[in-house]
């Protein structure tokens, strides 16, 4: 994994719109190391089509229309609903990478929705650089549009053959602190899989709270997945969170993987580690299950 050095950090940074200090506060929001570079190649994994639908659709919402990519079994399930699971991006947007997530979540036996949460701001595949995505994108994003985005997918669901009793989310970096924040939000939820997302971090108009300040109040159990190498999320914090939980009395679990940097299941990316991907999947797919009965 490539290293960016102190000098390299400084040289990502904004002279404008945006000062350092708000730059530097947007990428502990976004749960975002930068150390780890996005790579615009193809997944080595690919999960195909067969036995799926799948497909593009809007959801309407507060400022438009939503987009969505869903993926499902396409015979209908015993029961005549499939459970339903919310899959939020990394700050690179509803990328190949995250449509597959979905389609093995669809061969699972879920309905996977995931919805393009930066559709008002911008579009992340046409910027060439982390910076710009943060600062013309991430940083306008507020935390509580997110929320309602969620909740108006998990309404759509049943559109889609979904089930709104049955309902997970699972997010990735930017997508992993918003599944413990929506695990405080939405009361319906029965389970979340958070995979190397912020837990803590200076508050701001836009992010006014963090999954520590709401470990307290989590409506559903999450699991959460993180790196033991990740640069941008210390396992000071994973620890912090582990006790806000036990405080609380919550039925929620954190597993560190102490060789795995950051974006450790991300596999376009250098960071990539399919050993600790591949466990961390099975530990999702026996995490949501139990949970949703």
């Amino acid at each position: 994994m490539t290293t960016t050095t102190r000098p390299e950090l400084d040289s990502l940074l904004p002279a404008s719109p945006m000062n350092r200090r708000a730059f530097v506060t947007t990428v502990a929001a976004a749960g975002f190391a930068l150390a780890v570079q996005p790579v615009r190649a193809q997944s080595l994994i690919a999960t195909d089509t067969e036995g799926l639908e799948v497909g593009d659709a809007t959801v309407a919402v507060a400022g438009g229309s939503l987009p969505v990519y869903f993926a499902r079994p396409a015979a209908s399930p015993v029961g005549g609903r499939f459970p339903t699971i919310l899959v939020v991006q990394e700050i690179f947007g509803v990328h190949e990478h995250i449509r597959d997530v979905c389609r093995r979540l669809a061969k699972a036996g879920y309905l996977a929705i995931a919805p393009e949460l930066y559709f008002r701001v911008g579009d992340p595949s046409k910027l060439d650089s982390i910076p710009a995505i943060l600062e013309t994108i991430v940083a306008r994003v507020p935390d509580a549009q997110v929320m309602a985005d969620l909740d108006a997918c998990a309404a759509w669901a049943p559109e889609r053959g979904g089930d709104p009793q049955r309902l997970a989310i699972t997010g990735f970096c930017w997508g992993g602190r918003i599944t413990w924040l929506y695990a405080a939000h939405n009361p319906r939820l029965k389970a979340g899989v958070a995979w190397y997302g912020r837990l803590d971090g200076a508050p701001t108009n836009m992010t006014p709270r963090h999954p520590v300040d709401i470990a307290a109040r989590l409506y559903a159990p999450v699991l959460g997945l993180y790196g033991g190498q990740d640069q941008g999320i210390p396992l000071t914090d994973v620890e912090k969170m582990r006790e806000k939980l036990r405080e609380a009395g919550k039925p929620s679990e954190i597993v560190v993987y102490p060789d795995a940097p950051h974006a450790f299941h991300a596999d376009y990316r250098p960071s990539y580690r399919p050993a600790e991907a591949e466990d961390a999947w099975l530990k999702l797919l026996a995490w949501i299950p139990a949970k949703l009965g």
